[in-house]
Protein backbone atom coordinates (compact mmCIF):
# COMPACT_ATOMS: atom_id res chain seq x y z
CA UNK A 1 0.00 0.00 0.00
CA UNK A 2 1.39 3.24 -0.72
CA UNK A 3 0.85 6.87 0.70
CA UNK A 4 -1.35 8.00 2.65
CA UNK A 5 -1.71 5.67 4.86
CA UNK A 6 -2.28 8.24 8.31
CA UNK A 7 -3.78 10.89 5.72
CA UNK A 8 -6.01 8.73 3.71
CA UNK A 9 -9.30 9.65 3.33
CA UNK A 10 -8.58 13.36 5.32
CA UNK A 11 -10.81 15.98 3.91
CA UNK A 12 -11.62 19.77 5.29
CA UNK A 13 -13.95 18.37 8.08
CA UNK A 14 -12.93 15.67 10.85
CA UNK A 15 -13.92 12.34 9.84
CA UNK A 16 -16.76 10.88 11.76
CA UNK A 17 -16.87 7.12 12.69
CA UNK A 18 -18.84 6.02 9.69
CA UNK A 19 -16.39 7.26 7.50
CA UNK A 20 -13.63 5.95 9.23
CA UNK A 21 -14.63 2.39 9.39
CA UNK A 22 -15.59 2.87 5.74
CA UNK A 23 -11.78 4.33 4.68
CA UNK A 24 -10.18 1.82 7.39
CA UNK A 25 -12.25 -1.04 8.08
CA UNK A 26 -13.52 -1.99 12.03
CA UNK A 27 -10.33 -2.67 14.31
CA UNK A 28 -9.97 -6.12 14.80
CA UNK A 29 -9.91 -8.06 18.66
CA UNK A 30 -5.71 -8.41 18.81
CA UNK A 31 -5.77 -7.75 22.35
CA UNK A 32 -6.04 -10.68 24.53
CA UNK A 33 -3.42 -12.53 25.38
CA UNK A 34 -3.57 -16.01 24.60
CA UNK A 35 -4.11 -19.21 26.93
CA UNK A 36 -0.77 -20.42 25.82
CA UNK A 37 0.80 -17.17 28.05
CA UNK A 38 2.19 -15.75 24.77
CA UNK A 39 2.00 -11.95 24.26
CA UNK A 40 -0.81 -10.72 23.07
CA UNK A 41 -1.18 -10.90 18.68
CA UNK A 42 -0.79 -7.27 18.75
CA UNK A 43 2.57 -6.88 20.29
CA UNK A 44 3.63 -9.33 17.58
CA UNK A 45 2.47 -7.26 15.40
CA UNK A 46 4.04 -4.27 16.29
CA UNK A 47 7.03 -6.39 17.63
CA UNK A 48 7.88 -7.46 13.86
CA UNK A 49 6.58 -3.82 12.79
CA UNK A 50 9.21 -1.98 15.04
CA UNK A 51 7.17 0.71 15.42
CA UNK A 52 8.91 3.45 17.11
CA UNK A 53 7.48 6.82 18.92
CA UNK A 54 6.79 9.41 16.33
CA UNK A 55 7.14 11.81 19.83
CA UNK A 56 10.57 12.57 19.87
CA UNK A 57 12.58 10.17 21.32
CA UNK A 58 11.33 6.91 18.75
CA UNK A 59 11.82 4.62 21.37
CA UNK A 60 9.91 1.45 20.14
CA UNK A 61 6.52 0.72 20.83
CA UNK A 62 6.49 -2.69 21.55
CA UNK A 63 9.28 -2.36 24.39
CA UNK A 64 7.23 0.12 26.24
CA UNK A 65 4.23 -2.33 25.86
CA UNK A 66 6.82 -5.18 27.76
CA UNK A 67 8.08 -2.90 30.41
CA UNK A 68 4.73 -1.79 31.28
CA UNK A 69 3.46 -5.40 31.14
CA UNK A 70 6.24 -6.68 33.42
CA UNK A 71 5.23 -4.11 36.03
CA UNK A 72 3.08 -4.52 38.98
CA UNK A 73 -0.65 -2.71 39.13
CA UNK A 74 -3.13 -2.40 36.75
CA UNK A 75 -1.98 -0.15 33.88
CA UNK A 76 -2.88 3.17 32.43
CA UNK A 77 -2.58 4.55 28.58
CA UNK A 78 -1.75 7.89 28.00
CA UNK A 79 -2.29 9.37 24.65
CA UNK A 80 0.12 12.41 24.66
CA UNK A 81 -1.30 15.29 22.72
CA UNK A 82 0.26 17.89 24.41
CA UNK A 83 2.20 19.08 21.53
CA UNK A 84 4.61 22.02 23.14
CA UNK A 85 6.99 22.27 20.53
CA UNK A 86 5.43 25.74 18.68
CA UNK A 87 6.91 24.53 15.09
CA UNK A 88 4.64 21.24 14.89
CA UNK A 89 1.26 21.15 14.32
CA UNK A 90 0.34 17.37 13.29
CA UNK A 91 -1.20 16.30 16.59
CA UNK A 92 -3.58 19.14 16.64
CA UNK A 93 -4.14 17.90 12.91
CA UNK A 94 -4.46 14.31 13.95
CA UNK A 95 -7.08 14.77 16.61
CA UNK A 96 -9.40 17.54 14.46
CA UNK A 97 -9.30 15.10 11.67
CA UNK A 98 -8.62 11.52 12.46
CA UNK A 99 -9.59 11.16 15.63
CA UNK A 100 -10.87 7.94 15.78
CA UNK A 101 -7.89 6.29 14.21
CA UNK A 102 -5.65 7.62 17.65
CA UNK A 103 -8.96 6.14 19.60
CA UNK A 104 -8.37 3.00 17.83
CA UNK A 105 -4.43 2.62 18.66
CA UNK A 106 -5.39 3.73 22.22
CA UNK A 107 -7.95 1.61 22.96
CA UNK A 108 -5.59 -1.57 21.00
CA UNK A 109 -3.14 -1.18 22.78
CA UNK A 110 -4.89 -0.96 26.52
CA UNK A 111 -6.72 -4.28 25.64
CA UNK A 112 -3.13 -5.47 25.04
CA UNK A 113 -2.05 -4.37 28.59
CA UNK A 114 -5.61 -5.75 30.27
CA UNK A 115 -6.84 -2.14 31.10
CA UNK A 116 -9.49 0.77 30.32
CA UNK A 117 -8.00 3.21 32.10
CA UNK A 118 -7.45 5.73 29.26
CA UNK A 119 -6.28 9.27 29.14
CA UNK A 120 -6.01 11.67 26.54
CA UNK A 121 -3.66 14.65 27.44
CA UNK A 122 -4.22 17.88 25.52
CA UNK A 123 -2.18 21.54 25.72
CA UNK A 124 -5.25 24.01 27.10
CA UNK A 125 -4.91 25.82 23.74
CA UNK A 126 -5.93 23.01 21.77
CA UNK A 127 -9.69 23.79 22.70
CA UNK A 128 -11.08 22.76 19.46
CA UNK A 129 -8.79 19.53 19.50
CA UNK A 130 -10.44 18.83 22.76
CA UNK A 131 -14.00 19.48 21.33
CA UNK A 132 -13.75 16.98 18.41
CA UNK A 133 -12.14 14.43 20.46
CA UNK A 134 -15.42 14.63 23.19
CA UNK A 135 -17.68 14.33 20.40
CA UNK A 136 -15.51 11.70 18.59
CA UNK A 137 -15.88 9.57 21.71
CA UNK A 138 -19.49 10.13 22.31
CA UNK A 139 -20.25 8.87 18.72
CA UNK A 140 -18.36 5.18 18.99
CA UNK A 141 -20.46 2.12 19.54
CA UNK A 142 -21.62 1.47 23.00
CA UNK A 143 -20.65 -1.70 24.62
CA UNK A 144 -17.68 -2.57 22.91
CA UNK A 145 -15.52 -4.58 25.19
CA UNK A 146 -12.08 -2.53 24.40
CA UNK A 147 -14.04 1.16 24.20
CA UNK A 148 -13.78 2.40 27.77
CA UNK A 149 -14.74 6.21 28.43
CA UNK A 150 -11.13 8.14 28.24
CA UNK A 151 -10.34 10.37 30.82
CA UNK A 152 -9.13 13.91 28.91
CA UNK A 153 -6.68 16.23 30.92
CA UNK A 154 -6.59 19.66 29.86
CA UNK A 155 -2.38 20.43 30.38
CA UNK A 156 -1.08 23.73 30.87
CA UNK A 157 0.43 25.24 28.18
CA UNK A 158 4.26 25.13 27.70
CA UNK A 159 7.58 23.73 26.35
CA UNK A 160 8.17 20.79 28.97
CA UNK A 161 4.58 20.50 30.81
CA UNK A 162 4.33 17.76 27.37
CA UNK A 163 7.61 15.98 28.80
CA UNK A 164 5.78 12.56 29.59
CA UNK A 165 7.21 12.79 33.80
CA UNK A 166 5.24 16.57 33.62
CA UNK A 167 1.97 14.95 32.73
CA UNK A 168 1.88 12.40 35.27
CA UNK A 169 3.16 14.87 38.21
CA UNK A 170 0.12 17.23 37.09
CA UNK A 171 -1.83 14.41 36.91
CA UNK A 172 -0.92 13.24 40.41
CA UNK A 173 -0.54 16.37 41.75
CA UNK A 174 -1.21 19.06 39.78
CA UNK A 175 1.99 20.32 39.28
CA UNK A 176 3.10 20.53 35.55
CA UNK A 177 7.08 19.76 35.71
CA UNK A 178 9.02 17.18 35.04
CA UNK A 179 10.22 14.56 37.31
CA UNK A 180 13.40 12.75 38.39
CA UNK A 181 13.74 9.37 37.43
CA UNK A 182 14.22 6.37 38.39
CA UNK A 183 11.10 5.40 39.28
CA UNK A 184 10.14 5.52 35.59
CA UNK A 185 6.67 5.95 34.84
CA UNK A 186 6.63 2.70 32.76
CA UNK A 187 6.50 1.01 37.10
CA UNK A 188 4.89 3.99 38.80
CA UNK A 189 3.32 6.41 37.10
CA UNK A 190 -0.56 7.91 37.33
CA UNK A 191 -2.08 6.94 40.57
CA UNK A 192 1.62 4.95 41.19
CA UNK A 193 0.13 2.80 38.46
CA UNK A 194 2.27 1.63 35.94
CA UNK A 195 2.27 4.45 32.61
CA UNK A 196 2.72 3.68 28.77
CA UNK A 197 2.71 6.96 27.67
CA UNK A 198 2.43 7.50 23.76
CA UNK A 199 2.32 10.26 20.88
CA UNK A 200 -1.21 10.34 19.01
CA UNK A 201 0.60 9.64 15.64
CA UNK A 202 2.43 6.51 17.31
CA UNK A 203 -0.95 5.37 18.39
CA UNK A 204 -2.52 5.98 14.95
CA UNK A 205 0.24 3.86 13.10
CA UNK A 206 -0.48 0.88 16.01
CA UNK A 207 -3.87 1.45 15.06
CA UNK A 208 -3.14 0.53 11.33
CA UNK A 209 -1.06 -2.22 12.31
CA UNK A 210 -3.64 -3.95 14.27
CA UNK A 211 -5.82 -3.72 10.74
CA UNK A 212 -3.00 -4.84 8.69
CA UNK A 213 -0.59 -6.29 10.20
CA UNK A 214 3.75 -5.90 10.34
CA UNK A 215 4.46 -6.61 6.51
CA UNK A 216 1.93 -4.34 5.23
CA UNK A 217 3.84 -1.32 7.74
CA UNK A 218 7.42 -2.60 6.53
CA UNK A 219 6.32 -2.62 2.96
CA UNK A 220 7.28 1.19 3.15
CA UNK A 221 10.75 2.77 4.59
CA UNK A 222 14.14 0.61 4.49
CA UNK A 223 14.18 -1.96 6.72
CA UNK A 224 15.79 -0.84 9.92
CA UNK A 225 13.17 2.07 9.73
CA UNK A 226 10.00 1.02 8.26
CA UNK A 227 7.14 2.97 7.92
CA UNK A 228 5.56 6.76 6.83
CA UNK A 229 5.47 9.45 9.32
CA UNK A 230 3.49 13.00 9.69
CA UNK A 231 5.89 16.00 9.11
CA UNK A 232 5.74 19.69 9.71
CA UNK A 233 6.55 21.75 6.54
CA UNK A 234 7.05 25.23 7.53
CA UNK A 235 9.22 27.98 6.93
CA UNK A 236 10.31 29.43 3.27
CA UNK A 237 7.86 26.79 1.48
CA UNK A 238 5.34 27.60 -0.62
CA UNK A 239 2.37 25.19 0.78
CA UNK A 240 3.50 24.73 4.57
CA UNK A 241 1.44 22.31 6.80
CA UNK A 242 1.67 18.42 7.27
CA UNK A 243 3.08 15.66 4.85
CA UNK A 244 3.41 12.12 5.19
CA UNK A 245 6.53 10.73 3.93
CA UNK A 246 7.84 7.75 3.91
CA UNK A 247 11.09 7.39 5.57
CA UNK A 248 14.38 7.34 3.29
CA UNK A 249 12.60 9.98 0.46
CA UNK A 250 14.61 12.84 -0.44
CA UNK A 251 14.13 16.01 1.20
CA UNK A 252 14.11 17.49 -1.96
CA UNK A 253 10.75 15.20 -2.78
CA UNK A 254 8.92 16.92 0.51
CA UNK A 255 9.34 20.29 -0.35
CA UNK A 256 8.61 19.76 -4.29
CA UNK A 257 5.03 18.06 -2.71
CA UNK A 258 5.17 21.61 -0.82
CA UNK A 259 5.48 23.92 -3.79
CA UNK A 260 8.82 24.57 -3.50
CA UNK A 261 10.85 27.39 -1.66
CA UNK A 262 10.02 30.45 -1.68
CA UNK A 263 13.04 31.43 -2.28
CA UNK A 264 16.56 30.01 -1.91
CA UNK A 265 16.58 28.43 1.76
CA UNK A 266 20.02 29.41 3.56
CA UNK A 267 19.52 26.02 6.05
CA UNK A 268 17.12 23.67 7.54
CA UNK A 269 16.46 22.81 10.99
CA UNK A 270 15.32 19.41 11.88
CA UNK A 271 13.86 18.21 15.17
CA UNK A 272 12.31 21.67 16.36
CA UNK A 273 13.84 23.96 18.85
CA UNK A 274 15.60 21.29 20.42
CA UNK A 275 16.96 20.30 16.66
CA UNK A 276 19.97 20.29 14.67
CA UNK A 277 20.65 23.38 11.94
CA UNK A 278 21.91 21.35 8.94
CA UNK A 279 23.50 24.45 5.80
CA UNK A 280 20.94 24.29 3.09
CA UNK A 281 23.76 22.62 0.74
CA UNK A 282 24.34 19.48 2.78
CA UNK A 283 20.93 19.42 2.63
CA UNK A 284 20.39 19.29 -1.56
CA UNK A 285 20.83 15.34 -1.35
CA UNK A 286 19.88 14.13 1.80
CA UNK A 287 17.44 11.01 2.97
CA UNK A 288 14.92 11.52 5.37
CA UNK A 289 16.23 8.95 7.87
CA UNK A 290 18.27 8.24 11.14
CA UNK A 291 20.93 6.90 9.09
CA UNK A 292 21.23 9.55 6.78
CA UNK A 293 20.56 12.44 9.65
CA UNK A 294 22.73 10.72 12.32
CA UNK A 295 25.99 11.72 10.75
CA UNK A 296 25.09 15.48 10.88
CA UNK A 297 23.92 15.39 14.63
CA UNK A 298 20.30 15.70 13.63
CA UNK A 299 16.76 13.81 13.90
CA UNK A 300 13.20 14.21 12.47
CA UNK A 301 12.87 14.37 16.13
CA UNK A 302 8.36 14.90 16.29
CA UNK A 303 8.36 15.55 12.58
CA UNK A 304 9.58 19.05 12.13
CA UNK A 305 11.41 20.59 9.27
CA UNK A 306 11.73 24.56 8.53
CA UNK A 307 13.16 26.26 5.81
CA UNK A 308 14.89 29.75 6.77
CA UNK A 309 15.21 31.49 3.93
CA UNK A 310 18.30 33.61 2.55
CA UNK A 311 16.69 36.42 3.55
CA UNK A 312 16.11 35.62 7.02
CA UNK A 313 18.75 36.77 9.66
CA UNK A 314 19.74 33.68 11.43
CA UNK A 315 21.17 35.89 14.41
CA UNK A 316 18.06 36.96 15.11
CA UNK A 317 16.01 33.99 14.51
CA UNK A 318 18.48 31.69 17.12
CA UNK A 319 18.75 34.60 19.35
CA UNK A 320 15.20 35.13 19.88
CA UNK A 321 13.73 31.30 20.49
CA UNK A 322 17.15 30.70 22.76
CA UNK A 323 15.49 33.54 25.06
CA UNK A 324 12.20 31.89 24.86
CA UNK A 325 13.85 28.44 25.71
CA UNK A 326 15.71 29.56 28.07
CA UNK A 327 12.08 31.13 29.95
CA UNK A 328 10.15 28.07 29.22
CA UNK A 329 11.98 25.79 31.34
CA UNK A 330 10.80 24.19 34.47
CA UNK A 331 12.62 26.88 36.74
CA UNK A 332 13.66 23.30 39.19
CA UNK A 333 17.51 22.51 37.79
CA UNK A 334 20.63 24.43 37.34
CA UNK A 335 21.11 23.87 33.97
CA UNK A 336 17.59 25.44 32.98
CA UNK A 337 17.92 28.50 35.64
CA UNK A 338 21.06 29.25 35.03
CA UNK A 339 23.09 27.75 32.06
CA UNK A 340 20.35 28.56 29.70
CA UNK A 341 20.13 32.19 31.11
CA UNK A 342 23.47 32.34 30.64
CA UNK A 343 23.24 31.47 26.97
CA UNK A 344 20.41 33.27 25.90
CA UNK A 345 21.50 37.00 27.18
CA UNK A 346 25.38 36.29 25.84
CA UNK A 347 23.64 35.49 22.34
CA UNK A 348 21.68 38.76 22.54
CA UNK A 349 24.87 40.54 23.55
CA UNK A 350 26.32 38.80 20.59
CA UNK A 351 23.16 39.86 18.17
CA UNK A 352 23.45 43.73 19.25
CA UNK A 353 27.63 43.82 19.16
CA UNK A 354 27.92 43.44 22.40
CA UNK A 355 29.02 40.10 23.05
CA UNK A 356 32.99 40.41 23.03
CA UNK A 357 35.91 38.13 22.21
CA UNK A 358 35.34 35.41 24.02
CA UNK A 359 31.24 35.44 24.03
CA UNK A 360 31.40 32.45 21.53
CA UNK A 361 33.24 30.20 23.49
CA UNK A 362 31.27 31.03 26.59
CA UNK A 363 28.14 30.06 24.90
CA UNK A 364 30.15 26.71 23.76
CA UNK A 365 31.50 26.05 27.15
CA UNK A 366 27.56 26.48 28.66
CA UNK A 367 26.50 24.39 26.15
CA UNK A 368 28.60 21.52 27.22
CA UNK A 369 27.91 22.03 30.83
CA UNK A 370 24.31 21.69 30.82
CA UNK A 371 24.05 18.28 28.73
CA UNK A 372 22.71 15.90 30.50
CA UNK A 373 22.16 17.27 33.93
CA UNK A 374 18.05 18.66 33.92
CA UNK A 375 15.25 16.62 35.24
CA UNK A 376 14.07 16.26 31.38
CA UNK A 377 16.05 17.11 28.06
CA UNK A 378 15.16 20.57 27.52
CA UNK A 379 18.34 21.72 27.84
CA UNK A 380 19.78 19.30 25.98
CA UNK A 381 17.71 19.93 23.08
CA UNK A 382 18.20 23.72 23.72
CA UNK A 383 21.69 23.19 23.69
CA UNK A 384 21.70 21.19 20.52
CA UNK A 385 20.03 24.37 18.41
CA UNK A 386 22.30 27.05 19.66
CA UNK A 387 25.62 25.30 19.04
CA UNK A 388 24.27 23.49 15.72
CA UNK A 389 23.49 27.48 14.78
CA UNK A 390 26.49 28.60 15.76
CA UNK A 391 28.20 26.18 13.38
CA UNK A 392 26.19 26.42 10.43
CA UNK A 393 25.85 30.41 10.58
CA UNK A 394 29.39 31.00 11.98
CA UNK A 395 30.01 34.02 9.19
CA UNK A 396 26.71 35.50 10.56
CA UNK A 397 26.91 35.25 14.01
CA UNK A 398 31.19 36.44 13.45
CA UNK A 399 29.29 39.89 11.50
CA UNK A 400 27.06 40.40 14.01
CA UNK A 401 29.38 40.42 17.07
CA UNK A 402 31.71 42.91 14.90
CA UNK A 403 28.74 45.33 13.46
CA UNK A 404 25.73 44.51 15.87
CA UNK A 405 21.76 44.47 14.39
CA UNK A 406 21.49 44.06 10.45
CA UNK A 407 18.51 44.98 8.30
CA UNK A 408 17.18 41.84 8.49
CA UNK A 409 16.63 41.43 12.25
CA UNK A 410 13.50 43.24 12.31
CA UNK A 411 11.73 41.02 9.54
CA UNK A 412 8.94 38.97 10.58
CA UNK A 413 9.92 36.30 12.13
CA UNK A 414 10.30 32.08 10.54
CA UNK A 415 10.96 31.01 13.78
CA UNK A 416 7.58 31.28 15.76
CA UNK A 417 6.68 30.86 18.93
CA UNK A 418 3.51 31.78 21.52
CA UNK A 419 5.24 35.09 22.01
CA UNK A 420 4.87 35.93 18.03
CA UNK A 421 1.75 34.01 18.14
CA UNK A 422 0.05 36.59 20.72
CA UNK A 423 1.78 39.50 19.18
CA UNK A 424 0.18 38.56 15.72
CA UNK A 425 -3.30 38.01 17.08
Amino acid sequence: MSLPRILLGVGADTMDYATHVRVHGELPDLGRRSRSGLPPPLVSELTRAALRGRGGGGFPLAAKLDTVQRAKGTPVVVVNATEGEPMSVKDRMLLEAVPHLVLDGAYAVADALGTRDVVIALDENLRDAEDVIRRAVAERPQGRRRDGQPRIVVVPAGYVTGHETAIVNFINKGVPRPMTQPPRISERGIGRRPTLMSNAETLAHAALIARHGAEWFRELGPGDEPGSALVTLSGGVRSPGVYEIEYGSHLASLVRAAGGVTEPARAFLFGGYAGTWIDAAAATTLRLSRDALRPLGASLGAGIIVALPQSACPVAEVTRVAGWMSDEGASQCGPCVNGLAAIADTLAEVCEGRGGRDAFNDILRWSELVVGRGACAHPDGAASFVTSALRVFATEFDDHAVHGACDACARRPVLITPRERSAVA
